[in-house]
């Protein structure tokens, strides 16, 4: 691992200015960052340690009825809080779903929005990585490319996004809190993670020293707390990575969709929003059928970057699924294997 020096600030304003010199990153949990480190991919000259930052750690109720969850909240923590996994039950059985319980109760809100692909060239720092080595060229694009981005890909980079918690924020249309030279500012979460287009080194909107210092969710995003689910298909069940994943939620009333949220994770280089299918589900009568015709327009652009043209139609029926089970309701526990689509058994109450 290459040296670099530490610096640990006392203040947000001591924390961006210290960022903002060339060579620098910031270090909260480091679940991400510092295996990068370890392999050489990430070689920055300074950590500016974030964890010992006031006013990053808690989950706030405001007046109108929305949320602010601190960046240094742990995962874990938010997933298990009983009054926000009632109000968000799709984000805390995502937040369940994704890495260890081990790295759930390290890994931070604002680290996990930060988290980088986890293409296997990306990390191998012999091989052509447009995103690491901007130029370089994309050994993916002719290696092993079968988890690889069915949306919103270019030829310089056909990554994913890796984050479970991730998808249902984009569904309910968060708010990202950002602090830089500047000052303060928001960004709408869609607007927060960049497709790679002709420049895939750019992972996200943020400027050089700009530090994420909370998410907030509206008000309104509680209203589809009687059915809303997150469904993730992965290689084994335990500690993986979304093949595809998807959040769906309905707001009912009297047998009709009102309202639909939708968001799909693993298809491309940031969670994947379909207003399209969204739009079919507004005042339909929520059956199988209904459900298959969202699901189609909502992988409409969809084409293979490689050998994962199966991920197209997976990704169809991921969502079909997870809308079912929206429809059906949410269960008044956590499923003892959340996200997972073989899950049966009850798991904890989400008001224990």
């Amino acid at each position: 691992m290459k040296s670099f020096d530490y610096v640990r600030p006392a203040t947000i304003a001591e924390a961006v200015a210290a960022a903002s010199q060339p060579g620098s990153a910031f270090l909260a949990a480091g679940t991400n960052l510092l295996d990068l480190m370890k392999t050489g991919v990430s070689r920055p000259d300074r950590l500016v340690d974030v964890t010992r930052l006031p006013d990053l750690g808690a989950v706030e109720w405001q007046p109108d009825g929305s949320v602010r969850i601190g960046a240094l909240v742990r995962n874990a923590d938010l997933a298990h809080d009983p009054v926000f996994s009632k109000a968000y039950p799709a984000i805390a059985e995502a937040l369940l779903s994704g890495a260890s319980g081990q790295l759930r109760n390290a890994a931070t809100v604002g680290g996990n929005l930060m988290q980088r692909t986890r293409c296997a060239y990306f990390f191998d720092v012999t091989g052509a990585c447009n995103k690491r080595a901007p130029g370089s060229g994309c050994d993916a694009r002719g290696g092993e490319n079968r988890l690889h981005a069915i949306l919103g890909w270019s030829e310089a980079c056909i990554a994913t996004h890796p984050s479970d918690f991730c998808v249902p924020l984009a569904a309910f249309g968060a708010m990202v809190e950002i602090e830089g030279r500047a000052g303060r500012r928001e960004i709408p979460f869609g607007d927060l993670h960049r497709l790679p287009g002709d420049a895939p080194e750019h992972d996200t909107a943020l400027e050089p020293g700009e530090l994420i210092v909370a998410v907030r969710l509206p008000a309104d995003a509680a209203g589809f707390a009687a059915n809303a689910r997150y469904l993730k298909v992965r290689e084994r069940t335990s500690y993986a990575f979304a093949v595809v994943s998807a959040t769906a939620a309905l707001r009912l009333r009297d047998g009709v969709i009102e309202e639909a949220r939708l968001a799909l994770g693993g298809v491309a280089a940031k969670p994947w929003r379909p207003l399209e299918a969204e739009a079919t589900l507004t005042g339909a009568v929520p059956d199988e059928a209904v459900f298959r015709r969202a699901a189609q327009a909502a992988l409409a652009g969809a084409k293979p970057s490689g050998d994962n043209e199966f991920k197209i139609e997976l990704a169809r029926r991921t969502l079909a699924r997870a809308l079912a089970e929206a429809a059906a309701g949410t269960p008044d526990r956590i499923p003892a294997l959340p996200g997972s689509p073989f899950s049966t058994l009850p798991g904890a109450r989400r008001d224990a």
